[in-house]
């Protein structure tokens, strides 16, 4: 059974946390998995539009970063390792259309 190795994300925009850090807002859009076979693929959300995702530096390409999986047994107040991204912010202003505000 295939097993997912890796989180995909794009980075969608920075925010200042309570210290004044500038901190990048990132956006869950799939999962790198491993097959049987060892072979890596990559499963993207249906709803993710590369055309959406801001482009500071007028480049031709979308950079996805790949975080680690969050262990599910992981208690809910242990702070998340220093390169996955932070929880998603829904207060923020997302230049796509997520997946439910669609319909």
């Amino acid at each position: 059974m295939p097993q997912k190795i890796r989180d995909v994300a794009v980075k969608t925009g920075t925010y200042q946390d309570n210290q004044g850090n500038e901190k990048g807002r990132w956006q869950n859009v799939g999962a790198l998995m491993k097959g049987d076979d060892g072979g890596e693929f990559i499963i993207l959300h249906r709803w993710f539009n590369p055309a959406g995702v801001p482009n500071p530096q007028d480049r031709d390409s979308v950079v996805l970063s790949c975080f680690s999986v969050k262990d599910k047994q992981q208690s809910g107040g242990a702070p998340a390792p220093a390169n996955d991204p932070p929880a998603q912010d829904w207060d923020d202003d997302i230049p796509f259309i997520t997946a439910w505000s669609a319909w």
